[in-house]
């Protein structure tokens, strides 16, 4: 095992939420370690914005370099990326530059919490990558209210119907807020 390269792993230095990605949930070894978590450069070996970002300029994000953004980032390649959570790297940079990379941390700590939970409790095997893309794309006061959904649901259910009804309730959420999310992943 490698060292870990950076102290937050869960946010990647290009911004994009490594813990709300279901390869971060993956077991063997396609599992991803987050941003210059252990391991990192055997699975990444050519990430430039985490040499840039990390190994030159010592940052953990790159909302914290003087020049972002820089052309590593072309907004209408990253907004046309298939990968869904790519859409939320402006949006984190532009609130770690506002408020600070420890209070991004802590509110990626409720994603973080509110995904492990539905994961642990309501996967039904195919369900992860839909949890892991709206965990990382709801806003928090939708994710709360997701949670104290499944919080309340009937210990009766099946496991299926619980599933059921969480994907239904989020898919609810999503219409209320108009967000994009994939649902059949």
């Amino acid at each position: 095992m490698t060292e870990q390269l950076k102290k937050y792993p869960v946010i990647a230095a290009c911004g994009i939420d490594c813990a709300l990605c279901p390869r971060f949930y993956t077991s063997g070894p396609s599992r991803c370690p987050g941003c210059g978590g252990p391991d990192f450069k055997e699975k990444h070996p050519s990430c430039g914005i985490l040499n840039c970002c990390v190994l030159k300029q010592g940052l953990e994000v790159c909302a914290q370099c003087r020049e972002f953004p820089c052309i590593r980032f072309e907004p209408e390649k990253i907004l046309r990326d298939s990968f869904v959570t790519h859409q939320k790297i402006f949006p984190n940079h532009e609130y770690i530059q506002k408020n600070g990379l420890p209070a991004f941390l802590e509110r990626q700590e409720f994603r973080i919490r509110t995904l492990s939970f539905l994961l642990e409790n309501f996967d039904d095997g195919r369900s992860k990558a839909f949890y892991c893309r709206n965990c990382a794309l709801l806003p928090l006061q939708q994710l709360a209210e997701i949670r104290d959904f499944a919080t309340g649901l009937p210990s009766s259910l099946t496991a299926k119907e619980k599933n059921k009804r969480i994907r239904s309730f989020i898919m609810k959420a999503k219409d209320a807020t108009e967000t994009e999310l994939i649902v059949n992943v």
